[in-house]
């Protein structure tokens, strides 16, 4: 692979990582909560491109992209966790968010992992991404699992550092206000966010 070529790559991943999407959205919505929320479902972001990389490695992604039912059971089943979400967020109220101050949840940062994995691996875009986009970028002449390898980790890289400039931004909205009923707030719009992403996912 060449040097140039791996920069167009890493490039256009940058671009479409900083647009605005069902990933972003996901990551805003935990970190508006709580900034390891967010860096959690960061990783269940990347969780999912990782499962991406490896399928489109072993060809399983043009099979599942051609199969129509198969397709829509995994968004479907991905946008209806992700509402789950959003409306148990929208739920909370101020004794749930005092009880947070004085004892963490063990299980947000599973859900926010969760959550993460699940909008990526059900976001079409992604999947088209893997299957039709990432093989404009490698050699067929040269070593595909080193190209793939190579490939795979400059697009976490990349995701990583934008989302983390996401996490950074919303956490600096939540800090402006600490105090329970900010939090009650904080976590709503969050919810409406993480309903936000599930009707995206949905409706692509």
């Amino acid at each position: 692979m060449h040097w140039t070529t791996l920069g167009a790559y890493i490039v256009l991943d940058t671009v479409l990582c900083f647009i605005p999407g069902p990933a972003v959205m996901a990551v805003i919505a935990s970190a508006l909560s709580r900034s390891r929320t967010g860096l959690a479902t960061a990783c269940g972001i990347l969780t999912g491109n990782f499962i991406y990389f490896v399928v489109s490695a072993l060809g399983i992604a043009s099979i599942i992209l051609a199969s129509h039912a198969v397709f829509v059971v995994i968004k479907w089943c991905g946008a209806g966790f992700l509402a789950y979400l959003g409306i148990r967020a929208l739920l909370t109220s101020l004794a749930d968010a005092q009880n947070e101050i004085l004892a963490s949840d063990p299980h947000r940062l599973t859900r926010g992992w969760a959550s993460g994995t699940i909008t990526q691996l059900a976001n079409p875009k992604a999947l088209v991404f893997f299957v039709a986009i990432l093989p404009q970028f490698i050699d067929p002449h040269a070593n595909l699992v080193l190209q793939i390898a190579i490939l795979g980790v400059m697009g976490l890289a990349v995701e990583l550092v934008v989302l983390s400039i996401y996490i950074a931004a919303a956490d600096r909205i939540r800090k402006r206000g600490i105090s329970p009923a900010s939090r009650v707030w904080a976590e709503r719009v969050g919810g409406l966010f993480m309903l936000g992403v599930a009707a995206s996912v949905a409706r692509e």
